[in-house]
């Protein structure tokens, strides 16, 4: 007989702002469940999970956790600001018979000391104090939302054993394929106000979301057929005020409201980016560069060409100077020695991975346009930053909307937004996939894949550069780094393991400092055996 379930929402319906977010949304969790909550950006799927964790009460249904079940929830934004430092934070989310031992072991695990000032730390420090928060107790359930948010490769490897290796009950909401895939083994799908439920994991959603969608675009050409042929009927077949006929003009009617209450799935966002003139063959040259910051190694003695139509992903732990590295070759930072020559009639397009280039007073419409304008151009063409608007799943209300209240996906699409509208032949991209779903994500692979120009992306997502990337240039330490064909999977199996820890590189680097730094299309000759965690 299968154990009760931990917790349970049931027939949970909340309304914000006048519009119901959901209606009917249920959430079953069992022992040892692991369990990803899936849906488009706005779908309500953070304030599902901070219902279920008790930190939302909604306007009807019920919530039920097993009296003495402990719970723990991840948010999207930790707030630490109230703590002296990170050590303290994690410390104050334990229960009186933890151990405060594993707060500072988790901690170190994850690259902080305990000793950092919570209001000076960054996003992905603050992400993994959280993380410590939440895991320290080893909760009976664990409500997780975009845990992977701000994390580099071995953080998520070393997040993705961890999780294995738990006891806990697991709900989690990510954009990252990979992690569900390896993770999950039941899904939850929030659409359109309502959940459905299917008892595998990830792998097997998407599949099954699209039949679900085939099937009810089905029985949607039914209805209109059948309303059609009762309209027609009703014009030239009715003959008296029977009773018979009197229930067959009230189905019709009853057709026609159900099929205008008949909400269809959300639309597609519209990814077009503007097109400069095609550049020269030759974009970036870069011929023996460096860079250091004080006595710490970025880049030593590179040197790249990167060709019209390539599609370089650039990956390494947090602190290898990825980004440094992309500034470099694209000219934004001058090199400490060296040289890099820009090719003819490049126009670049820049997306930033920070958050902190959007004014929060900013409105929407004026971040768009850059104040002054109801237009945008796009590819020479003027557009009305309404459309431009719907084309990114905004709604004409939202145009007056203050950037700082806006979801942290629709942060993600209006960075996107500002990016494409730049008109370019080479596309820099740093952390592209943060905050946006699934389906967003699927759209700018598809739009990446037919863009004529030239992309340099900087990413954690593996499946995103699998999908993306003809090439990886890959950090091996001490500022050395190699190139690798094809994406983040080929690299790994050409260089015997993924990405470590900067420890583990920079042991690395010292093993094999005698030998020149360079970019190269092969792997090193020797390498050790991969461990299980680096070849996922």
């Amino acid at each position: 007989m299968a154990p009760p379930p931990l917790l349970t929402l049931q027939n949970v319906g909340l309304t914000l702002g006048g519009k119901p977010l959901f209606e009917s949304a249920d959430l079953s969790v069992s022992p040892g469940e692991r369990l990803c909550l899936v849906g488009r950006n706005g779908s309500g799927k953070s304030t599902l999970l901070r219902i279920a964790a008790g930190e939302v009460e909604a306007d009807s249904g019920a919530r039920f956790l097993q009296p003495g079940a402990s719970l723990r929830y991840l948010p999207q934004e930790p707030d630490l600001s109230k703590f002296e430092t990170t050590l303290d934070y994690v410390v104050a989310g334990l229960g009186p018979t933890d151990d405060p031992y594993i707060a500072k072991a988790l901690l170190l695990e994850l690259g902080l000391t305990g000793e950092e000032n919570p209001r000076s730390i960054s996003g992905g420090e603050g992400r993994r104090a959280a993380l410590a928060r939440a895991l320290a107790p080893e909760p009976d359930v664990l409500l997780l939302d975009e845990p992977t948010n701000h994390l580099d490769l071995p953080a998520i490897l070393w997040l993705e054993e961890r999780l294995a290796g738990l006891r806990s009950a697991i709900v989690v909401i990510s954009h990252d394929r990979r992690f569900l895939q390896d993770l999950t083994r039941s899904t939850v799908w929030l659409d359109r106000g309502r959940t459905r439920y299917l008892s595998r994991g990830f792998k097997d959603f998407e599949a099954w979301r699209d039949r679900e969608f085939e099937e009810e675009e089905k029985q949607q050409h039914k209805i209109d057929r059948k309303i059609v042929a009762e309209e027609h009927w009703v014009r030239y077949g009715v003959t008296g005020r029977r009773k018979r006929n009197q229930k067959r003009l009230s189905d019709l009617h009853e057709m026609r409201a159900t099929r205008r209450r008949h909400v269809g799935p959300v639309g597609d966002i519209k990814l077009d980016v503007a097109e400069a003139q095609a550049s020269g063959a030759l974009v970036v040259e870069a011929r023996g560069i460096s860079k250091s910051f004080g006595e710490r190694v970025i880049v030593d003695n590179f040197s790249t060409r990167v060709m019209r139509g390539d599609r370089l992903g650039i990956v390494g732990a947090n602190g290898a100077g990825k980004t440094t590295l992309v500034k470099l070759v694209t000219g934004t930072l001058a090199p400490d020695g060296g040289h890099v020559r820009i090719g003819a009639s490049v126009e670049m397009a820049t997306l930033d991975q920070s958050r902190a280039s959007l004014d929060p007073q900013t409105t929407l419409k004026d971040a768009l346009t850059g104040g002054g304008s109801d237009f945008v151009e796009i590819n020479g063409q003027r557009k009305h930053i309404i459309g431009y608007m719907r084309d990114f799943l905004f709604g004409p209300e939202q145009a007056r909307t203050p950037i700082g209240r806006l979801s942290g996906g629709e942060r993600g699409r209006l960075l996107l937004a500002r990016a494409l509208a730049q008109p370019s032949n080479l596309l820099v991209l740093d952390e592209p996939t943060n905050d946006l779903d699934l389906e967003t994500l699927d759209l700018l692979e598809e739009m990446l894949a037919d863009y004529p120009g030239t992309l340099i992306v900087v990413s954690h997502d593996r499946d995103f550069l699998d999908r993306v990337a003809t090439s990886v240039l890959m950090s091996e330490g001490n500022g050395r780094w190699l190139e690798y064909a094809g994406g983040y999977s080929d690299m790994v199996t050409q260089r015997g393991e993924g990405v470590q820890a900067r420890s583990a590189a920079a042991a690395r680097a010292r093993r094999s400092r005698k030998q020149p730094a360079r970019r190269g299309r092969n792997p090193p000759p020797s390498r050790a055996s991969p461990s299980p965690s680096s070849m996922r």
